[in-house]
């Protein structure tokens, strides 16, 4: 018997959840806290949306298809700016537009690997891109990480095949909210070229990072492109989730192949949506600037509160961007205690066996809370409920 590739692979974990909430009712006096989706619930901000506003009355090319690898003026803005926040020297042409970030993972993927091939992950990994290599035929390679949800080149270069084509890590990370330090990095980067892999860095949540000025000195190196892919999402900073937009940056001879895949997959991406982030690159940086600072405070709020849980079994594994993961002291496993939350607590997360293999011991008692759209008295709220139910 032969299946589709879609049953290769499990259901979207943050739909999935949505459905425990069928035919829970919340009290006014303790409504529903959702901390299961790492995506801003608020719209971009007035000034924004009335430039896009504008764009959509006046400029009828945002209207029609445009070039398969994007906008030339948002990738020239990309490299401008990124070449200078990161003390690095990108061109143009080592950027392309894709469909959102998960678009632009699927075309790296399929720019490095035949089925069968072998891609590592740390765990927990980003559900998504777990997702897409079953669909691709690609086998997930889980790398277990150390304290504070840290992973180690070491230890992925025992993992590494025949038939490794890539290492992905994702810093800030979803869903553990670790930082990697540079060192870290520059680490994976010499482990990949060295044995012949790409590495491809996912750095969506970038703009919340906890440190000032760059996180790395990758894009430093004169030859970077011939190692690392990045990845990158306007979703988180500008609030532009359901406009999919989306950037990855790789060698010009590498984009030539991702080109195929996104005129396949899409043809162009959308033009609004590329246009609203080339506006807010040039107009909106303090904006976010200000969104930062928000969402490191969250992180303090969350750091902050957690001994309370702690004296109750709760372990803090990781904390930062938008993201908690968490170690739960009930007996049950993490999915068990995740529906459970819904109807005892009004707490809705997800559970860590959304984000490593089922049969790995660590999946039984790891939780994620992804707090970006929670405020302080929010996060307390949360941490009360937690203690209440607390063993």
């Amino acid at each position: 018997m032969t299946f589709a590739r879609t049953t290769t692979t499990f259901a979207p974990p943050v739909m999935e959840a949505r459905r425990w909430l069928d035919g829970v009712e919340f009290p006014p006096d303790r409504p529903l806290i959702n901390v299961s989706q790492a995506a801003p619930v608020d719209p971009p901000p007035a000034p924004l949306r009335a430039a896009m506003a504008e764009m959509v009355l006046s400029d009828p090319a945002v209207h029609l298809y445009g070039p398969v690898l994007g906008l030339p003026q948002l990738r020239a803005e990309i490299a401008e700016q990124w070449s200078a926040s990161y003390s690095g020297a990108i061109d143009p042409g080592q950027v392309a537009i894709t469909s959102g970030c998960n678009q632009a993972y699927c075309a790296a993927i399929a720019t490095l690997c035949a089925e069968g091939d072998e891609v590592i992950l740390p765990v927990p990994y980003y559900f998504n891109h777990r997702m897409w290599n079953d669909m691709a035929g690609v086998v997930t390679v889980p790398l277990r990480t150390g304290p504070g949800l840290i992973p180690d080149a070491d230890h992925a270069a025992a993992l590494v095949t025949e038939r490794t084509r890539a290492i992905v890590l994702v810093s800030p990370n979803n869903p553990g909210g670790a930082e990697y330090s540079a060192e870290t990095l520059r680490a994976f980067l010499e482990l990949a070229r060295t044995r012949g892999l790409a590495f491809i860095l996912d750095e969506t949540y970038r703009d919340f990072h906890s440190q000032e000025g760059a996180p790395h000195d990758l894009f430093q190196d004169p030859d970077w492109a011939d190692t690392l892919i990045q990845l990158y999402s306007f979703s988180k900073a500008f609030r532009l989730t359901g406009h999919r937009v989306g950037a990855i940056l790789s060698s010009p001879e590498r984009l030539s192949e991702v080109e195929k895949f996104l005129d396949t997959v899409a043809i162009c991406p959308a033009q609004i949506g590329q246009h609203a982030a080339l506006w807010g690159m040039r107009h909106l940086r303090d904006w976010v600037a200000g969104e930062r600072l928000e969402i490191l405070d969250r992180r303090v709020a969350v750091v902050d509160g957690f001994p309370r849980l702690a004296t109750k079994g709760w372990e803090l594994q990781g904390c930062g961007a938008y993201f908690a993961y968490v170690r739960h002291p009930f007996p049950e496993r993490s999915d068990t205690v995740a529906k459970r939350l819904v109807r005892d607590a009004g707490v809705l997360l997800l559970p860590g066996t959304m984000f490593m293999p089922d049969h790995m011991p660590d999946a039984a008692h790891g939780l994620r809370i992804a707090f970006a759209n929670v405020d302080r008295l929010g996060i307390a709220a949360l941490i009360n409920r937690l203690d209440a139910v607390s063993p």
